[in-house]
């Protein structure tokens, strides 16, 4: 059985797989999943059991992943009766794979946070004495308000992209599902089939969360440009017909040098232009407008092009996403 959320036990706190990729990749924060202990998410569950009783995380750690990723059951995790988490399904030949779902992903957020979850480490002497019990874990508070005591179930809310990013690839093919599920961003909410708009309509509406084929990334060493293959189909004024103009966003130096996840990043972006797969962009943020550039072969003279400077690299995302193509 697979789930979107577990408790660290370090963090004394509910975290979603979204938020613990985020923690292994941010530069700025001591976090290693792989030496984490994760527990189930379900309270009455988890206090049941001893700290030793713990879940496993999948895809937690792979940069460049296709199938969703999720925490699941060992073979030897517990559940009390009755626990949501505990698995309906019998192991095959006793053990939980990968591939026992059907690789979508089921916890849609309802909103995506625009102010990212942050965590404060408290010492260990200010651990309460429940918590001795779980070999005196440090604390951690997000930014603002403890989640709430009802948060033993998939999140509400979230503030790591990907996640329903993730979502809505992972369910393209369920139309019917992503217009019934609602997103929230700012003040604008929609279902996800109408969130998610291919660049080639950006022009029906702004700030949305924008997506297409990748046709090139080009390396300027300054800087970087993601070229899709969608173009968009615009009438200027004074002009008879609409034309095809070219979509593309740009990522300056500063921008990626100054990112928290700076290594993830430039390992996400050096597979993408090493890779013969079909990868897609997905952002949010910006929306390109067009622009008048000056030609290389005669640069007297301009062309209209579509473009964009990305400005938070934490809701840009460069990924395989074999449903879409």
């Amino acid at each position: 059985m697979k789930f979107d959320l577990a408790y660290c036990v370090s963090l004394d706190d509910k975290l979603s797989i979204y938020d613990v990729r985020d923690l292994n990749f941010d530069e700025t924060v001591d976090f290693d999943s792989a030496k984490e202990q994760f527990q189930c998410p379900n309270d009455a569950c988890r206090m049941a059991f001893e700290v030793s009783n713990g879940l496993v995380t999948f895809n937690a750690k792979n940069v460049n992943y296709v199938r969703t990723p999720h925490f699941k059951n060992l073979t030897t995790t517990r559940h009390v009766t009755g626990c949501p988490y505990a698995s309906s399904k019998a192991p095959a030949s006793g053990s939980e794979t990968e591939d026992g779902d059907d690789g979508r992903e089921e916890h849609f957020p309802s909103e995506l946070l625009l102010t990212r979850r942050e965590y404060v480490r408290k010492p260990a002497a200010a651990e309460t004495a429940a918590d001795v019990r779980r070999d005196d874990p440090v604390r951690a508070e997000p930014t603002g308000a403890k989640p709430s005591a009802g948060r033993n179930t998939a999140p509400d809310k979230t503030s790591v992209f990907a996640h329903p990013v993730e979502c809505f690839v992972s369910n393209f093919a369920d139309k019917d599902l992503l217009k019934r599920m609602p997103l929230k961003i700012g003040e604008h909410t929609a279902p996800y089939g109408s969130f998610f708009k291919k660049v080639e309509y950006l022009l029906d509406n702004k700030g949305l969360i924008y997506w297409g084929k990748i046709k090139e990334i080009k390396d300027y060493t300054q800087s970087l440009r993601i070229d899709f293959e969608q173009k968009v189909w615009f009438k200027q004024a004074g002009e008879a017909k609409k034309k095809p103009y070219s979509v593309n966003v740009y990522l300056s130096k500063k921008l990626i040098d100054n990112y928290r996840k700076r290594k993830a990043f430039l390992e996400e972006i050096k597979h993408a232009i090493d890779s013969d797969k079909e990868l897609f962009c997905f952002f949010y943020g910006v929306t390109p407008e067009l622009k008048q550039v000056p030609s290389k072969k005669s640069p007297e003279q301009t062309f209209g092009v579509f473009s964009a400077n990305i400005e938070n690299l934490d809701h840009f995302i460069v990924r395989e996403a074999p449903g879409l193509a």
